[in-house]
């Protein structure tokens, strides 16, 4: 298995392992797979990825802005998407730790998700990978007729935006960081 950039070329895949998770219930609110445009419009270039084994996608991660301001432009949602053929097998852990190393390249100190509570997968995952658990949000949202809690989680870079001895913030790198591409 090997950890590579996402391309136009894997959209159907990408777009294929999302409804899979949509149909699991332990994902995402969502309960319909969006257009390329669409997701394409949501998610940050810079940080797309895929973890491919002999030319087939198991899974995706993908960062989305949290908001327009400019205070904010170093903060991003995570998202990880594995095929129900390929969990278990360390494709969620790769693709974390990949886009980790590449949102700091890319100039975000901090990651945050948004998950659903009775997805223990993907916060034990979080869990490794560096996230702690900073919040819950109570019955926010229904799924199928039923509420549900999600765990709020983040991650602060110990590379970017970390303060110098001067007192002063780190500068930045990755100029468009933060901004949704369309």
């Amino acid at each position: 298995m090997k950890i590579r950039p996402m391309r136009k070329e894997d959209a159907s895949a990408v777009l294929a392992i999302y409804a899979q998770g949509i149909e699991d219930g332990l994902a995402t609110f969502e309960t319909r797979c969006p257009s390329w445009q669409e997701w394409h419009e949501n998610h940050v270039e810079e940080c797309r990825l895929v973890a491919e084994d002999e030319g087939r996608v198991l899974g995706w991660a993908a960062l989305s802005p949290v908001s327009r301001r400019e205070c904010y432009r170093g903060v991003a949602e995570v998202t990880v998407y594995v095929a129900r053929s390929a969990r278990g097998r360390g494709v969620g852990s790769a693709l974390l730790e990949a886009l980790v190393e590449a949102s700091e390249e890319a100039g975000f100190w901090t990651l945050q998700g948004a998950t659903l509570e009775d997805n223990l997968a993907s916060l034990l995952l979080q869990d490794r990978c560096g996230f702690r658990v900073v919040g819950t949000r109570e019955r926010i949202g229904q799924l199928d007729g039923q509420w549900k809690t999600t765990v709020l989680t983040e991650r602060r870079s110990q590379v970017v935006g970390v303060d110098r001895p001067d007192g002063g913030p780190e500068p930045q790198r990755g100029g468009s960081a933060g901004e949704p591409h369309a």
